[in-house]
C-alpha cells in the first residue's frame, strides 16, 4: 500500500488543498539515556524480568488512565512538554523520548512521552478544558507520582483516575 493510500484510510488526504486538520509536529529527542536505564523493562536469557511482584498478585505494569477536567494550559505545547518530563522525573522513569502533535485550529494535542519503562501519552481538547492521559509502567517506576505533576500543571478543577494492572494472570 502506498504512503499516501495509507494516508488517505487514515482520513489523510495528501492531494486536498483545503484539508481542515492541520498538524505541526515537534520532536523532543533524548541524547543520553544510560545502559542500564534503558533496559528496565526487557527480557534476557541472562537476567530476570522486572514483572511486578505486589500483594501477591505479578502483572507487567501499573496502567493509569487519568482524566483531567476543567484543566487549563492544554494547548501550549512548551508547557505540557515540561510536565510531561516532570512526570518521568518523579516517577523515576526513563526517558527515550518525545513526539507532540499540535492540532489547528483548536489547539489540542496529542502526543507521547517513551520510556523504557512503557509510555505516557496524552490527548488535549483545550476548547473543553479537557485532556485524557494514560501513563503506564513497568519495572520499579511509581507512576502513581505523576498525578501530582498534572494537578500542579493544569490545575485541573477533576481528575479522575482509574487503574488497570496490565498483564495480571498472564506473565
Amino acid at each position: 500500500m502506498s504512503e499516501s493510500n495509507a494516508l488517505f484510510q487514515l482520513g489523510i488526504d495528501l492531494n486536498s488543498v483545503s484539508s481542515k486538520t492541520q498538524a505541526e509536529v515537534l520532536e523532543f529527542p533524548v541524547h543520553a539515556v544510560a545502559d542500564k536505564a534503558a533496559d528496565r523493562c526487557t527480557t534476557s536469557d541472562e537476567r530476570k524480568d522486572f514483572f511486578i511482584e505486589r500483594d501477591g498478585k505479578r502483572f507487567a505494569g501499573t496502567h493509569l488512565i487519568i482524566d483531567l477536567i476543567g484543566a487549563s494550559r492544554l494547548d501550549d505545547l512548551a508547557h505540557i512538554e515540561a510536565a510531561l518530563r516532570r512526570c518521568v522525573e518523579v516517577s523515576k522513569a526513563t526517558l527515550l523520548h518525545i513526539h507532540l502533535h499540535h492540532f489547528t485550529p483548536n489547539g489540542g494535542v496529542s502526543g507521547v512521552a517513551v520510556l523504557s519503562e512503557s509510555h505516557i501519552s496524552i490527548h488535549s481538547w483545550p476548547e473543553a478544558d479537557y485532556a485524557a492521559l494514560d501513563v503506564f509502567m513497568c519495572g520499579e517506576a511509581e507512576p502513581h507520582n505523576s498525578i501530582e505533576v498534572l494537578r500542579e500543571a493544569f490545575t485541573p478543577s477533576e481528575i479522575r483516575v482509574g487503574e488497570h494492572f496490565r498483564g495480571e494472570g498472564m506473565v
